[in-house]
């Protein structure tokens, strides 16, 4: 069973299908997002809106960290969706298009309007925001900072490549601005960074090479389209023996390096400082949120 502070992997279940919600609870990803947006037609709103909270507030699945995207801001339905989304009690609410600190805000106001008078307690529901336009980017920190319930930004590519009037491509180089620029926001307000989708779904290959980037460039997680992805998606976010065993290492070194009063650390021929320590650290922190044992002959 997954921790529910693990994000590396978010998978979109269609409010509209109720076969998929049901299957959706048995994949391997950390992240279960009940859509009540693009998969869900005008007609099926209402229907989807009441099968998703019954879901989540009766029959949440076990293991995993269960958010439920709503409709736009500017949306017929928004509404609706805030009231049914808050009072089903999901670990967090994904908003689409964010674009302004303004309407983060906002939205995070009538969470918390929603909450009070749920008697739940206030604070308790956990927004994420999808940055799917340049507007959004451009705005990124500010929507990041808007709220202390805010801890995540998702990238949404193919309508941020819209925005942009550029061509949405596998190799992903119209993209590698907005990750970085999406993650330096993420990083300087302490939320966590989730990655665009790759749309593929039978480029396995294809899908392994856009996520050991996603990774490398430092991204928390990402979104997946269809269930082959989780399995890939996961082992890039989960730390390798290797990994790990240097982490170990490294924080070996530090702590013998304090006890022989030490200035400086080698380990292997290299100084050792403080970015090293640091992502050593996070790498078992991320390897103890698997549930990975660490350290012993398993590694």
């Amino acid at each position: 069973m997954q921790t529910a502070k693990l994000k590396r992997t978010s998978l979109y279940a269609s409010g509209a299908n109720p076969v998929n919600m049901i299957q959706a609870a048995f994949y391997n990803e950390d992240c279960l997002v009940y859509d009540l947006e693009d998969s869900v037609p005008a007609s099926e709103k209402d229907a989807a809106r009441l099968l998703v909270y019954n879901t989540v507030r009766y029959h949440r699945p076990a293991g995993k960290y269960v958010i439920i995207r709503i409709n736009g801001i500017y949306s017929e339905y928004i509404d609706e969706d805030l009231e049914a989304a808050v009072r089903a009690r999901p670990d967090a609410i994904r908003i689409p298009k964010v674009e302004y600190r303004e309407e983060a805000v906002r939205i995070c106001q009538r969470i918390t309007e929603i909450e009070t008078a749920a008697g739940m307690e206030v604070g308790q529901t956990e927004v994420w925001c999808n940055i799917e336009s340049y507007l959004g980017l451009i705005n990124a920190y500010e929507i990041a900072t808007a709220d202390p319930r805010i801890v995540a930004l998702a990238l949404g590519a193919e309508d941020y490549t819209a925005s942009m009037k550029s061509q949405r491509t596998k190799a992903g180089m119209e993209i590698f601005y907005a990750r970085n620029a999406l993650l330096t926001a993420c990083r300087h307000a302490g939320v966590e960074a989730i990655d665009a989708v790759f749309s593929d779904i039978n480029d396995l290959e294809g899908l392994k090479e856009d996520t050991a980037l996603t990774r490398n460039l430092g991204f928390d997680g990402k979104t997946c389209v269809h269930p082959r992805q989780i399995d890939v998606v996961n082992s890039f976010f989960t730390p390798s023996k290797k990994e790990i065993k240097y982490a170990l290492r490294v924080l070996e070194a530090v702590e013998q390096g304090k006890l022989q009063k030490k200035g400086a650390v080698t380990l292997d021929g290299s100084m050792i400082d403080k970015p090293m320590e640091l992502r050593a650290r996070t790498t078992l922190a991320q390897a103890e949120a698997a549930g990975m044992k660490i350290g012993g002959d398993q590694l």
